[in-house]
């Protein structure tokens, strides 16, 4: 079978065009909830557990973390789309399946980027929170203002690693129906007998789109180091 690019026809290319366009949003949104969650979880886990309250959410934690991690995420999201919200429909079928998968993969991607965020945190010397403590600052106002805001130089490269690997993730959404980029790569693949050209088609999209973000985040990490040169 030969290459042939002729099978995309306009309105196939607008089809992957909005496909593609769902990737990155997903990608996006599974991102913030990760980085959001992901910073609670891992305050959670480094605050000093003396009292019920710590105890209990660090415990919950540890919980959280262990189950996102030793569970595959085709799984979660299956779990997440067929059992939590089976019967529920949020505009449309197209649209609840679109949340349901930044919700999936934001959960999922929180558990990794957590451990990311802790180690970033840890790697600040101790004797940054004695001194906000020292200033009245309370132990929240200290790792807002001046734990997170240095340990982000070291947190920000794996981040973008993160969302890399979202980007290719995605594919998993097929499962639960979300026409992202690939799930129309097989619908065309299916229509057009043709395996080899839209699976090159997706090979080039996702290189290319890995690529950019890579740029991107050495542009960045060279920032960084420069700022710590001064």
């Amino acid at each position: 079978m030969r290459i042939d690019f002729s099978i995309f026809t306009s309105e196939t290319i607008r089809t992957l065009g909005k496909a593609y366009g769902y990737t990155l949003l997903i990608t996006i949104g599974a991102l913030i909830i990760g980085i959001i969650l992901g910073t609670l979880l891992a305050i959670a886990r480094i605050v000093k557990r003396n009292n019920v309250f710590t105890k209990t959410v660090g415990k919950i934690a540890d919980i959280y973390l262990a189950i996102m991690r030793g569970t595959p995420l085709m799984v979660q999201l299956v779990i997440i789309y067929f059992v939590i919200f089976v019967g529920v429909t949020i505009v449309n079928a197209e649209t609840t399946g679109i949340i349901i998968a930044i919700l999936g993969f934001g959960l999922n991607s929180a558990a990794y980027v957590s451990e990311t965020i802790r180690a970033g945190i840890l790697s600040i010397d101790k004797g940054q929170m004695e001194a906000g403590r020292a200033l009245g600052l309370s132990y929240s106002q200290t790792m807002i203002s001046i734990i997170l805001p240095q340990s982000a130089k070291n947190i920000i490269p794996p981040l973008g690693n993160e969302a890399i690997t979202l980007v290719k993730e995605t594919s998993v959404a097929l499962i639960i129906g979300v026409s992202e980029f690939f799930s129309v790569i097989k619908q065309i693949t299916s229509s057009t007998y043709n395996t080899i050209t839209p699976y090159l088609l997706a090979a080039i999209v996702y290189f290319l789109t890995v690529a950019i973000m890579t740029f991107g985040l050495n542009k960045l990490e060279k920032r960084l180091r420069k700022s710590d040169a001064r």
